[in-house]
Formats: C-alpha cells, sequence, structure tokens
C-alpha cells in the first residue's frame, strides 16, 4: 500500500520515497514508491504531474491500493528519490474542485438536483447536474456560491468510523465501500470525495460560471475558478479591448457597435444580393445563342447562384451547358441539359477533370480537381461538340 502524504498535507509540494517497483510499458515506465504526495486521477480530477529525481511523472493511477506513477525514465529499485509537483497546477485544480463543491452544494440544497457528472479538462470544468437550471437561475447560484467564497469557511478532510458515517448525510454519485473520505465545506456542502483539497474556501478566488446547455434531461454547465477564471477573464478582455480599438468605441459599446454593424452588414449583403442577380442577367444575356455545348467559368459565385447561371444560361445552347466557378484548382460546377442525358457526359468529364458529382439526366452538380486551362482544353477538344 503506498502511504498517501496528499491526504496528510495538501500544501505538499516536495518529498522523498524510496522506489518499491519500476515496470516499462511501452514507452513509459510505471514506477510505485512506498509514499507520495501525487494524486493519482479520480473523482474528476487529473492526476497531479511533476518529477520525481531526473523522471518527469506524465500522469498517476491507482492499482490495488498502489499509486502507479508513469514516468518518462526508469528509476532505479530501492533507491531514494525527491519527488517535486508542479504546485501551480496542483493548486489551480484544487481551487476548481472546492469550487465544483461550493456550486453542487448550493444547486443541491436550494433545488435538490445532484451532480451526476464532473470532468476537470483542459479547456474548462464540466458539472452535470440531474434537472433543468435556466441561465438566470444559475447566475443567482453563482453569485450565492462566490458569498460562500468570500466567507472564507473551513474545509474539513476525514474518514468517518462506520457508526459516524451511517448518520452524516452527504452528496455522492455513486454508492460506495470500503473506507468513504468525506470532505466538508461548513454550512455549506458534504460530500464523499478522494481528492487533495484547500483549507478554506477563500483560497478558492472567483467560481465564474462560463456557459451552461440542456444535457440529458438535465443542464451541463461550464465554470472556471481561481487562477483560471483569472487567465480566462484575462483572455476575455484581451480580445474585447483589441475588438474596442478596432471599432473605435469604448469597451462599454461594443455590444451598441456590433449590433449596429451587423444591421448595416445585413443591409450590404442584401444590396449585393440584388446587384450580383443583375449582373448575372446581364451576363446571361451577352451569351449568344448556340447550337453547340457551352462552357462557362466565373468566379465567385455561391451554391444557389452557381445553379442559376447554370439553368438561365441553357436556354441559350441546344447542347450541354456546363458552368464552373472557384478557384484554379478546384471548381464546383452545374450541368443541365435540356435534350441531352447527362449521366454519361458526367461520366466522361469526372474522368477528363479529375471530378465527382450526382444528379438527375436533366441537371448535374458535382466538384472538379484541376485548373481552368485544363477545364477550357477539354472543352476545346471538341469532344461535346
Amino acid at each position: 500500500m503506498t502511504e498517501r502524504l496528499y491526504y496528510k498535507d495538501s500544501y505538499i509540494k516536495e518529498f522523498e520515497a524510496r522506489v518499491i517497483r519500476c515496470e516499462a510499458c511501452g514507452d513509459v515506465f510505471h514506477v510505485v514508491l512506498d509514499r507520495t504526495a501525487f494524486f493519482p486521477e479520480g473523482g474528476g480530477q487529473p492526476a497531479d504531474v511533476g518529477t520525481l529525481g531526473d523522471a518527469r511523472v506524465l500522469d498517476a493511477h491507482e492499482r490495488c491500493g498502489e499509486v502507479v506513477h508513469y514516468v518518462d525514465r526508469p528509476l532505479e529499485v530501492g533507491s531514494s528519490v525527491i519527488g517535486k509537483l508542479d504546485f501551480d497546477r496542483r493548486f489551480r485544480l484544487m481551487q476548481n474542485h472546492g469550487g465544483e463543491h461550493i456550486l453542487s452544494g448550493v444547486v443541491n440544497r436550494r433545488f435538490g438536483l445532484h451532480n451526476v457528472g464532473f470532468h476537470m479538462g483542459s479547456v474548462d470544468i464540466t458539472v452535470d447536474y440531474d434537472g433543468f437550471l435556466d441561465r438566470e437561475t444559475l447566475r443567482e447560484i453563482e453569485l450565492e456560491a462566490n458569498k460562500l467564497v468570500c466567507q472564507n469557511l473551513a474545509v474539513k478532510c476525514w474518514y468517518p468510523m462506520p457508526d459516524e458515517l451511517e448518520k452524516l448525510d452527504y452528496r455522492s454519485k455513486k454508492a460506495l465501500e470500503g473506507d468513504i473520505r468525506i470532505v466538508e465545506i461548513e454550512n455549506c456542502d458534504r460530500c464523499a470525495c478522494c481528492a487533495p483539497h484547500l483549507a478554506r474556501t477563500g483560497e478558492i478566488g472567483i467560481i465564474k460560471l462560463l456557459d451552461s446547455y440542456k444535457y440529458k434531461g438535465g443542464v451541463r454547465v461550464h465554470l472556471h475558478c481561481g487562477l483560471d477564471a483569472l487567465d480566462d477573464y484575462n483572455r476575455k478582455f484581451d480580445a474585447v479591448r483589441t475588438i474596442a480599438n478596432a471599432m473605435s468605441v469604448s469597451q462599454n459599446e461594443i455590444v451598441e457597435a456590433y449590433l449596429k454593424l451587423d444591421s448595416d452588414f445585413a443591409a450590404c449583403r442584401a444590396e449585393a444580393s440584388v446587384l450580383r442577380s443583375e449582373l448575372l442577367a446581364v451576363k446571361v444575356a451577352a451569351i449568344e445563342p448556340t447550337d453547340a455545348d457551352l462552357c462557362l467559368v466565373e468566379s465567385g459565385l455561391s451554391g444557389d447562384e452557381l445553379r442559376k447561371f447554370a439553368l438561365a444560361a441553357a436556354e441559350k445552347c441546344k447542347g450541354v451547358c456546363t458552368a464552373f466557378s472557384g478557384e484554379d484548382g478546384s471548381y464546383n460546377y452545374v450541368i443541365v441539359s435540356r435534350s441531352v442525358p447527362l449521366r454519361a457526359y458526367s461520366r466522361e468529364l469526372n474522368a477528363a477533370l479529375n471530378g465527382r458529382g450526382g444528379g438527375t439526366d436533366e441537371m448535374l452538380q458535382g466538384r472538379v480537381n484541376c485548373s481552368e486551362a485544363a477545364i477550357k482544353e477539354f472543352f476545346a477538344s471538341g469532344k461535346r461538340n
């Protein structure tokens, strides 16, 4: 059994231990120590990382009562090593985990909902509750949770005796067996949890909800706490400042400025659409009627515009009208004919121009991967005339 130093003191940054076992496993080595301050992944919290001597600790997992450290090089069995945690990361994890306990405690106490899913990812934290909470309600919960942080409440972690445990009312996502560790935040929450925690809620700093949406009949909430919340705020502050400077408005005016810009853009887009339709009509009118096939290449057409252009141009020819739009190397096409079955035609075109597409004998749509020169060469060869 590995002695768990993180349960005695969650603030340990460095420790000395003896190597009990070291086994190669692929590109990493599995190391077991007689004692460790590295928390193995569990309870929704990722494992600690850091170093054991010169070896980097990449991950840690619990296995049969032992903490197995995943390291990048072998360690001599029987030797003593100095373990050093990436404590900034550990501290941030404890801030986030403590914030989740407070948030889930408030949700459970006020609404009777349970935390049924918890994940501390590289981007943010997600918590799933078994009932829906709208954003206005979550904003109220966020405020209450932060007031509890400000009260700097004590966080108590312990293993109750069986008779004591029977009398305790505590949260747990699943039925538990064996020794059960309880984490209690006075006047706030009591929960079964195996992870290291801060001593007082004031160290959490802030709990900030980022997003929420319906999920499996309940709600999934995204959040940051503590220093991670500060980093997130700074990223968003920099983004807002950049946008405000680009729009020549104050940061408090960017929403109104954006709405006006979006309205102006919508009007410009509608006007541009009318003008583009008129321009395509002029281009179609300029096409000389022919009994042969037509090959037309136009730049910058959307899928809908290309289709309308091809249909209108097809009225000017008795053969096959093929319209292309794109950039050199990749073109969308629409093929229209009132007289020639198009499936065989498209097979010929796709084979020659490295394309693919589908549709009916009256109209086909697809894409070719070739140059404009190759398109013109194909039609100039006379194969379709």
